[in-house]
């Protein structure tokens, strides 16, 4: 009985530090590692009879929030994608890298022990760099400023760790220009940004 006794009292003293460890505060940093899939919702329009298109990208991505109180956050990410570039009618417009760090003000929800939603919202700026070209020559990109929104969620794996889902809308727009500018194309890119990872807090 003194055993069992010494035994509860050890598992009610644990499991407020265990919820704790859950929970986030003013001053907490949380650094993720995730993997990202940029699909582009992309929609345009060009100078000739055409609409350009951009492929699917999947990359590693770092990011950090902080903390400003239990519910309050901002979150930067930093990532690069690469692009393949065409046309509706099938022409091969090369290649091309983005940059996109975003910049969101998160709010957390913190009634749940199990899960920690969020939601968010931002900005982000982009630049187009290592551009290749293709059937269409001499490419270059305008840089963009747009906004982004966020839904996702932290899930404790305990010891700090957790593990998080994110879905992101960056609103990427450029005015892309081919073979001396004789080839114009006003694009939005406006990718689906679908992230899996884990991250530590401190």
């Amino acid at each position: 009985m003194k055993k069992f006794v010494i035994a509860a009292v050890t598992l009610a003293a644990a499991c407020p530090a265990i919820a704790a460890d859950n929970n986030f505060k003013a001053g907490d940093v949380l650094i993720r590692a995730r993997a990202l899939g940029v699909m582009p919702d992309e929609s345009s329009t060009m100078n000739i009879a055409d609409r350009v298109k951009l492929s699917n990208s999947y990359v590693p991505e770092l990011d950090a929030t902080y903390f400003f109180t239990p519910n309050i956050a901002a979150e930067l990410i930093a990532a690069v994608s690469p692009h393949r570039v065409s046309t509706r009618n099938g022409v091969d417009a090369g290649d091309v890298w983005l940059l996109p760090p975003t910049l969101t003000l998160q709010y957390h929800f913190t009634q749940l022990d199990s899960v920690k939603p969020y939601v968010g919202a931002g900005v982000n700026y982009t630049h187009f760099f290592g551009a290749n070209a293709g059937s269409l020559t001499n490419p270059k990109y305008d840089d963009s400023f747009g906004a982004a929104l966020q839904a996702g969620a932290d899930i404790p794996l305990g010891n700090n760790w957790y593990a998080n889902l994110d879905v992101k809308k960056i609103y990427i727009d450029t005015t892309a220009r081919f073979s001396n500018s004789a080839v114009r194309a006003n694009v939005d890119i406006d990718p689906w940004v679908v992230g899996v990872g884990v991250g530590y807090k401190f």
